[in-house]
């Protein structure tokens, strides 16, 4: 009987209204949303194929709508789990159900809740046992008359353990103590005003104290806590785990406790005054404040999660929409000193073709004969670039390789240095193993680098995102937030540019909407059993692959070559037959119209505008029509660094450099200028104007012009600027200390350019003082090759 009373209440559960306020779209727009999650279509398939639908609102949109209508779900069913539990215990009256149906946020709820929510055995608890509740109701009414060490003397019970007058006044102390504790408006309050007064007040702990860490600048800090930015926030938070600083929320006590006892009903003139403000200190001292800092720095800790994982996700999101090279045959050179750099051939579909390794630093015998090696490979099999990884040795073997192509007459052969950061990763993983058995894992890590020239998105897609280093924080933020917003960034940008479905790999048809991991083993299954797919249609022959899926995933899938011209399109095969009723209307056949700009162009729109298909999903249609499976990604441009600029020990103060922006955080933005160690771009030197958001200047990939301000060789920190030559600038800037660190490990497994992954040398650095060139050479197995250079 109470589950179904429970049903039919939630049966009544609009959430829609709230929506409308909190988002400012249209009621129908949020309805449409709501319905089309619910019949189990994907954030991709609604976005795309049902623009009519919801009013062509965009992914982020719906997204908004999907995670808001989530929580408001949760919080209904929050709602009359407590609903039923307060009616259990006979404890309901119709103001304190008003109250529950108008709160409006989990927290609001909770702080209904708390006195009637199942607690341990408190100091109230054992006042009330020993009797003291109706002294306390004395002292909470404020009474005009009565004297209140009279009243207690009445209370004294030895049996009780109460001894005296004042064990009792103690005692229904501690009751009003827990009462004002407990009432919702008394912790709302306190709440709102630590979040717009109170200040995060940090300082180092006693056994730390003269030693240098890289918390030194939070030894004493003192920052607001309505507007403390996310990186410091994070920071500080990470600063008391590792067990350096201590922070807490400051605000002014005794404005608090004279708040508390104005929504407690104080009288001063009560004989029971002085002990109602006995009562409200020590409840806002012991009960109140702590609860309440805890949920605040709580909601902080919220605040700034979601802000780093949004600086993360647009990073992530810009580095996999990089501009591909494209189907063009690549090798790809994963640098190495003692071991060798290892080379791998790809075609120009990333099929793996043969692989070798070049010595350049053990002998110039070996160089000579790496040089011979190189150059035949080069000819052999005409790759239109060479990718070389950017980790230790990078530039040198990048020197290498143009010396090689230059002297060998095919210059033309574009050298593009690539970032390793996590293929450490890939090339240990499972996926890496099945993929190439019998090759090595630096053999595996040379064709990561290739691919990703070919297909960023293809190849990072089989990387954890966490690995890829273009993070703000990520190893300190909430975990499943992060891996939620990383998903859907990748699932996004997949479906944004659309799979082949005869190349793709298993991670790759995962991410297409509606698919995941188990159906894309069945798919590449299917693949390896019945050959290639000639259609899309051929996919509902895979088992476990139903209409449902197909219907979400088919317009995402491309099948080029294939038996309907429209399968390498983003057309969705449910406007198949309004495509083939538009040609023969043209008196053209379909394969002559799909890729035909003249054609589609006389297309009338509005002559096709049904009940089914409007206007949105015909200029789609016709938009493929001009350039079916048209890729939305930039087209490929190479970054050319200096080539004498090869280490830190290089930058000279005011040097002018080409970098590549490789990771945008809340402070700054960090730029590979070529020496295995990028450099910050303060925000305050980001531009010549006031940037209050790094996005909203640069975004990872972007190639930027900077100056060096400085080269710290022995803290091993470059500041940069992006700044005109005649803006003002610090001459020192100051450099997060947390954001250097974050830098330095911000992606377990990835190169980097701190240092080698997979147990590679490193060229011993300067032991203090200023640097010796002529030292670092003699220390430098391609000394060679840079006095060549």
């Amino acid at each position: 009987m109470e589950e179904e009373q429970l049903l039919e209440k939630k049966s009544f559960f609009n959430p829609v209204p709230q929506l409308v306020g909190e988002l400012s779209l249209p009621d129908w727009k949020i309805a449409a949303v709501i319905k089309l999650f619910s019949e189990g279509n994907t954030v991709p398939f609604i976005s795309r194929y049902r623009k009519e639908a919801t009013g062509e609102l965009d992914e982020v949109q719906i997204r908004a709508i999907q995670e808001r209508h989530g929580y408001l779900v949760e919080l209904e069913e929050r709602r009359q789990a407590i609903l039923g539990s307060i009616e259990k215990q006979g404890k309901m009256t119709d103001e304190l159900r008003m109250k529950i149906l108008a709160a409006t946020t989990k927290a609001a709820l909770e702080d209904l809740y708390l006195p009637y929510k199942p607690k341990r055995r408190t100091r109230a608890t054992i006042a009330r046992e020993r009797g003291l509740e109706p002294l306390s109701d004395r002292i909470l009414a404020q009474a005009a008359d009565g004297d209140p060490m009279a009243e207690a003397q009445a209370f004294v019970d030895p049996e009780k353990e109460v001894p005296d007058a004042q064990s009792a006044l103690s005692g229904a102390r501690d009751i009003v103590a827990e009462v004002l504790s407990e009432r919702a408006e008394v912790r709302a309050m306190v709440r709102q005003s630590m979040v717009e007064e109170g200040q995060l007040a940090v300082e180092v702990l006693p056994d730390k104290k003269g030693q240098i860490t890289k918390f030194e600048q939070y030894y004493n800090h003192r920052e607001a806590v309505a507007s403390i930015p996310s990186h410091r926030f994070l920071a500080i938070r990470r600063g008391e785990r590792e067990n350096v600083l201590k922070a807490g929320v400051e605000v002014d006590a005794d404005k608090l406790v004279g708040r508390v006892l104005d929504l407690a009903g104080f009288n001063p003139r009560s004989p029971f005054a002085g002990q109602m403000q006995l009562a409200a200190s020590d409840s806002f001292e012991r009960l109140i404040a702590p609860g309440v800092e805890t949920d605040v720095r709580l909601d902080v800790k919220e605040r700034s999660d979601r802000t780093a994982v949004d600086v993360f996700a647009s990073n992530l999101r810009n580095l996999l929409m990089s501009a591909p090279l494209g189907e063009r045959p690549v090798i790809g050179v994963d640098p190495g000193i003692r071991t060798g750099c290892k080379c791998a051939v790809m075609d120009a579909t990333g099929k793996f073709l043969e692989n070798l390794t070049l010595y350049l630093s053990r002998s110039d015998a070996e160089r000579h004969q790496a040089a011979s090696v190189l150059l035949a490979l080069v000819k052999k099999h005409k790759p239109a670039a060479i990718a070389v990884g950017n980790g230790t040795a990078g530039r040198e073997t990048e020197a290498f390789v143009r010396d090689v192509l230059k002297d060998g007459g095919v210059a033309s052969v574009m050298v593009v240095s690539v970032s390793e950061a996590g293929a450490s990763v890939y090339s240990a993983s499972e996926l890496a193993g099945k993929e190439f058995p019998e090759l090595d894992v630096t053999v595996r890590g040379a064709i990561s680098i290739a691919r990703r020239l070919q297909d960023p998105l293809a190849e990072l897609v089989k990387i954890d995102p966490k690995a890829i280093g273009v993070g703000q924080y990520q190893h300190d933020v909430h975990q499943p937030l992060l891996a939620k917003m990383l998903d859907e960034v990748v699932e996004s940008c997949v479906n944004n540019v659309g799979v082949e479905l005869n190349t793709a790999s298993a991670p790759l048809l995962a991410r297409v909407a509606g698919i995941g991991p188990s159906v894309a083993g069945k798919i590449l299954k299917h693949r390896e059993k019945n050959g290639a797919f000639h259609s899309r249609e051929q996919l509902l022959q895979v088992s476990g692959l139903g209409p449902a899926t197909f219907k979400q995933a088919a317009g995402f899938i491309r099948v080029r070559g294939g038996e309907h011209p429209l399968d390498a399109s983003a057309v969705h095969p449910e406007r198949y037959l309004l495509v083939a009723g538009i040609a023969k209307d043209l008196q053209v056949a379909i394969q002559e119209l799909v890729g035909n700009t003249q054609l589609a162009e006389r297309i009338d729109a509005a002559r096709y505008v049904s009940d089914d298909v409007g206007l949105p999903t015909l200029r789609d249609i016709i938009a493929e029509l001009k350039k079916p499976g048209r890729d939305p990604r930039q087209t490929f441009e190479p970054t050319r660094f200096r080539d004498d600029v090869r280490c830190i020990q290089d930058l000279k103060e005011g040097m002018e450099l080409e970098g590549i922006v490789t990771n945008v955080t809340n402070f700054g933005a960090f730029v590979d200028v070529g020496v295995h160690r990028d450099g910050l771009v303060h925000i305050s030197e980001l531009s010549d104007n006031y940037v209050k958001d790094p996005q909203e200047v640069v975004k990872v990939g972007d190639r930027i012009r900077v100056r060096v301000l400085e080269a710290d060789v022995s803290r091993d920190r470059i500041a940069l600027t992006a700044k005109s030559p005649g803006a003002a600038a610090r001459k020192k800037p100051a450099q997060d200390a947390e954001g250097e660190s974050e830098k330095r490990s911000s992606a377990p497994g990835a190169a980097g350019r701190k240092g080698p992954p997979r147990g590679r040398e490193r060229t011993p650095p300067p032991q203090g003082g200023k640097p010796d060139p002529e030292a670092a050479l003699k220390h430098n197995p391609f000394a060679s090759l840079i006095k060549k250079g």
